[in-house]
C-alpha cells in the first residue's frame, strides 16, 4: 500500500551525513580548497582573486553558500598576509553586492569556525562562509525534518553568481 509522504531526494548529502568528505587536515592525502587552485573553470569556483577566490559551499545551508578562500593553504586568520586580508574583505563584500543583485537576499550570515573545536569541518584551511538568508527562509523542513530544500542545482546558481560577479566589476 502507498502512503501519502512527498519525498525529497537528495542523495549528494550522503557523503556529508557519513563524514566521508576530505578534511584538509596537515595528515590528509589532498585538501578540498587546495585542489581548487587548478580546477577546471566550470566548477563551482565564482571568481578568482589574485590571492583569494569565492567557490560555492558543496553542502549548502541556503542557495547561494559562499566561501572565501585564500590559496594558501593556512589555518587561521591571523595567518593571513596583509595584502591577503584586504582582498579578503573586499571578495566579501563583492560577495554580498553580487548576492544582492542575483538572489535578491535580504540578509546575510557570514563567519569563520576557527579550528575543530569550534566546527570547522575543514580547519586546515581557513574559509569565510557567506550564507545568504530571506525573510521567512527557515521552515518546518530543517527544524522538523532535519532537510534544506534548495530550489536550484549548484551549477546554476554558480552560473548566476559567476556572471553578476563580473557585472559587478
Amino acid at each position: 500500500m502507498a502512503d501519502l509522504w512527498e519525498r525529497l531526494w537528495s542523495p549528494h548529502r550522503m557523503a556529508y551525513i557519513k563524514s566521508e568528505r576530505p578534511t584538509g587536515d596537515a595528515g590528509a592525502a589532498h585538501c578540498p580548497f587546495c585542489d581548487l587552485e587548478t580546477s577546471k573553470p566550470n566548477d563551482l569556483v565564482v571568481a578568482r582573486g589574485s590571492l583569494v577566490y569565492v567557490v560555492l559551499n558543496l553542502y549548502p545551508y541556503n542557495p547561494g553558500h559562499l566561501l572565501i578562500c585564500p590559496y594558501r593553504h593556512v589555518p587561521d586568520y591571523t595567518d593571513l598576509s596583509d595584502a591577503e586580508t584586504i582582498e579578503f574583505g573586499e571578495f566579501t563584500q563583492r560577495a554580498m553586492r553580487t548576492l544582492r543583485v542575483a538572489s535578491g537576499t535580504h540578509g546575510f550570515n557570514i563567519g569563520m569556525n576557527q579550528g575543530s573545536a569550534a566546527g570547522a569541518g575543514i580547519a586546515a584551511h581557513l574559509h569565510q562562509h557567506v550564507v545568504p538568508r530571506w525573510g521567512g527562509d527557515t521552515n518546518f523542513m530543517p527544524v522538523v525534518g532535519h532537510t534544506r530544500v534548495l530550489p536550484q542545482l549548484l551549477e546554476d546558481t554558480r552560473d548566476l553568481l559567476a556572471a553578476q560577479w563580473v557585472q559587478q566589476g
